[in-house]
């Protein structure tokens, strides 16, 4: 059992996926640092400086032995309180639509790049002049 464990993680798929799990968390991390810190605060600035992360609206009752702010949504997180936390969720989305969009141009790229099929050793000849056509009709701006 160990030597088929150790066939399976010396496997390149699951070393691969391993890189990805580790690069896509700090990736999520500096796409986090980036709505936050950056496009979150513009977008506070150019709707009145408006701190989206602080808007909720309280569902729940406050507990009687509550002594925090009624403003300040992590206290009242804590404190169990029900809240609606608009605000979190917009950050949230935003950084969704920053990571989809980065895969998106990141997919977009690498189908550019194997876009080319590879001409096979064995094809015939006519078969290799009309995929050099068809490359270069391909190539050509369209009218």
């Amino acid at each position: 059992m160990l030597q088929e464990f150790k066939a399976f993680v010396s496997r390149g798929n699951v070393l691969d996926l391993a890189v990805a799990v580790i690069i896509g968390a700090a990736f999520g991390k500096i796409v986090t640092s980036l709505t936050d810190d950056i496009i979150m605060p513009i977008i506070g600035k150019l709707s009145g400086g408006l701190d989206f992360s602080s808007h909720f609206v309280i569902l729940g009752n406050i507990p009687a032995n509550y002594t925090g702010s009624l403003t300040d949504y992590a206290a009242l997180k804590k404190a169990g309180v029900a809240l609606l936390g608009w605000g979190e969720f917009a950050t949230q989305a935003v950084n969704f639509v920053i990571i989809a969009f980065i895969i998106f141009l990141m997919v977009r790229a690498v189908n550019k790049l194997t876009r080319n099929e590879p001409v096979v050793a064995g094809d015939p000849a006519d078969v290799v002049l009309l995929k050099e056509i068809r490359d270069e009709l391909r190539a050509r701006p369209r009218i």
